[in-house]
């Protein structure tokens, strides 16, 4: 009700305004303040249908819904073609209803004056009377902070115009800093600018600067990075304006600041992704996420219901986790899922689900991934990363299922661990899979995920919360890394693409040192590495390798429709002989034999480079012995 009062006080001073400006238009087109008594009928003929024709078409144009302390320079724009509109709408008026000697002139000049008092009521507030009012409603603080902003461009100055607005709060604005060399010198809402960014860590000491704003939208990982080492050991607060993909049509840019992260370290172009073909596959959809409580698999729920399917399918082993997603969903999204809490190496828990949802669209991230963990534990890898991927793909086929995508990983590639070869296998399966199905099976293939569970990250995150020391395997290891939100975008997008088993490579951009990363996430900590936190070499685990690989020496990267995807070609199987193979490997790990599960991964992977069979503890972890060389066996067939 207030802000329809609001509105209406507005349109009410916009017709007065309205009147005004044609009164205006007339003294200054006859050159008198009086007008003459034919001015003057033609003036109260006038009156009524310019403000009917003013006001009208503000509505219209939407100006009322425009926040008055918030306008803009495009509300400014917005609002003079409004009255352009109107002006040619009454001289339009005018010459149809019997008045086609009213001037010419005295409609151009009540333009001008019109738009000048409409965009100068709402210029005048803003400067007369919502900052100072701003200022004497916000408390002061007792200490000031100096802040510099990197960035002279057009967000640089909506931050710079926000902190004048908001001064009394202790905010000061020292300066701001720019690469463009004609910008320097420049006064921008009274706020010189003092240099280039690579000038940070002599002004932040001359001027001691509190505070840092990194204001450059388009701003490269390289180019944050740089900056977050320039400032390294100052004791300066370093922030950084998101995004526009953050803004959320944020008004107040000051509430958006936050401590730079890791992920704008490692910032690229955004991912583009045709939004049709995407909705074409999976609008009206019924689609289920396995592994949907993980990282990657809770922003593949999350991407996937702003399309609109017709249902989605949460299948996770641990309910906490998807019932974590579920609930977000519910509060966010006002959906309610399916949840479903079962194993994808039990078939026939699956059948049920298969029978009861019927899905049509499965995105298959269920995994195990901890190298090291799964080297003592080879058995639970190629159960849950074999079985449950070849338990799926066959589900799928026999339910008619339209598209299956399994989500890989780098390490497949020359594997050197249990779980890269497993991820392997488990390709070949799907691969298998495709070439006697009408199913469309594709593989995805990708690197490490920041800020995934269990990731490097969030572990090294705690050991400086600790004190440190920050551990690093290996002072050249390195791995290629995407933020999850960019990599589920390019696993959607490869679903949508056609071919059949085809694998799909993203670009991940060029590797990452871990040793790099470790001293960014140190100095983003506002601490300094080798001083405030010491990092330590711990040596490489079982079946870690120093750098991973994208592509099989077999395979050749083919360019796709997408820049950032590539497609592998399809691998020469023997389907019958591998599904024997498989068959005697599953069979191995649920005997609980893991000599005989390295033995047989070496066959079915020949670029494996784990340990020798031989090489195998004589008790796996439970105490299973290993046999002196595999058997045949066979599998329960899912």
């Amino acid at each position: 009700m207030r802000i329809d009062r609001w509105r209406a006080a507005l349109a009410a001073i916009d017709a007065a305004l309205a009147g005004a400006s044609l009164y205006v238009a007339f003294a200054l087109r006859f050159g008198s303040a009086v007008l003459a008594p034919d001015w003057v009928l033609m003036f109260q003929e006038a009156l009524i249908p310019i403000i009917a024709f003013r006001v009208l078409t503000l509505f219209a144009f939407g100006i009322y819904r425009i926040s008055a302390r918030h306008t803009s320079i495009r509300d400014l724009e917005v609002i003079g073609l409004s009255t352009l509109i109107s002006s040619l709408a009454f001289a339009a008026y005018a010459y149809a209803f019997g008045r086609p000697d009213f001037p010419k002139t005295v409609i151009v000049i009540d333009w001008f004056v019109n738009l000048f008092f409409v965009a100068g009521l709402r210029v005048a507030y803003r400067i007369v009377v919502d900052e100072p009012i701003t200022r004497l409603r916000t408390p002061r603080t007792a200490e000031p902070r100096r802040l510099l902003i990197l960035g002279a461009g057009a967000r640089g100055g909506s931050l710079a115009r926000e902190i004048r607005r908001r001064g009394v709060e202790g905010l000061q604005l020292v300066g701001f800093l720019d690469d463009d060399p004609g910008k320097k010198g420049l006064l921008i809402h009274g706020v010189p600018v003092l240099g280039s960014t690579h000038d940070v860590r002599r002004i932040v000491e001359e001027r001691e600067i509190d505070e840092v704003i990194i204001a450059i939208p388009s701003a490269t990982g390289k180019e944050i990075r740089d900056i977050t080492v320039r400032c390294e050991d100052l004791p300066v607060h370093l922030r950084i304006s998101p995004g526009f993909s953050e803004l959320n049509g944020c008004g107040d840019q000051l509430k958006t600041l936050r401590d730079v992260q890791v992920e704008d370290l490692l910032r690229r172009k955004p991912v583009e992704v045709d939004t049709e073909e995407i909705a074409a596959y999976l609008a009206g959809q019924r689609v289920l996420v396995t592994g949907a409580g993980g990282s990657i698999g809770s922003e593949l729920v999350r991407q996937i219901v702003a399309v609109g399917p017709a249902e989605v399918i949460l299948l996770g082993h641990g309910e906490n986790s998807v019932f974590e997603i579920e609930q977000e969903l519910i509060a966010t999204r006002k959906i309610r899922p399916a949840c479903v809490i079962a194993d994808t190496r039990d078939y026939n828990r699956l059948r049920g689900v298969f029978d009861a949802y019927r899905p049509t669209v499965v995105f298959h991230a269920a995994a195990h991934k901890h190298v090291p963990l799964m080297e003592l534990n080879p058995e639970e890898a190629i159960t849950c990363n074999v079985l449950g991927t070849r338990n799926l793909a066959r589900l799928a086929s026999q339910y008619g299922v339209k598209r299956f995508v399994m989500i890989s990983t780098d390490k497949a590639v020359n594997p050197s661990s249990i779980m890269g070869a497993s991820k392997r296998v488990a390709e070949l399966v799907v691969h298998a899979e495709s070439l006697r199905s009408d199913t469309e099976f594709a593989t995805v293939r990708f690197g490490n995920v920041l800020g995934s569970r269990g990731s490097v990250v969030p572990l090294m995150r705690k050991q400086i919360e600790r004190g440190g020391p920050v551990t690093v395997t290996h002072a050249d290891v390195q791995r290629y890394f995407m933020t999850i939100p960019e990599a589920v975008q390019l696993v959607i997008q490869a679903g949508a693409m056609s071919g059949r088993g085809a694998t799909y490579i993203l670009d991940m951009g060029e590797p990452m040192r871990i040793m790099d990363l470790a001293r960014d996430l140190i100095r983003l900590s506002g601490l300094v590495p080798g001083k405030d936190i010491e990092i330590e070499i711990t040596g490489l685990r079982p079946g870690e390798k120093l750098f991973e690989e994208i592509l099989t020496s077999e395979e050749g990267a083919a360019v796709t429709r997408h820049e950032r995807i590539y497609a592998a070609p399809p691998p020469q199987l023997d389907v019958q002989e591998l599904d024997r193979k498989v068959d005697r490997l599953i069979q191995a790990a649920r005997d609980d034999q893991p000599a005989q599960v390295v033995w047989l991964l070496r066959d079915l992977v020949p670029s494996y480079t784990g340990p020798d069979a031989a090489a195998v503890p004589v008790e796996g972890p439970r105490g299973a012995p290993r046999p002196a060389a595999p058997r045949q066996v066979s599998a329960e067939v899912a």
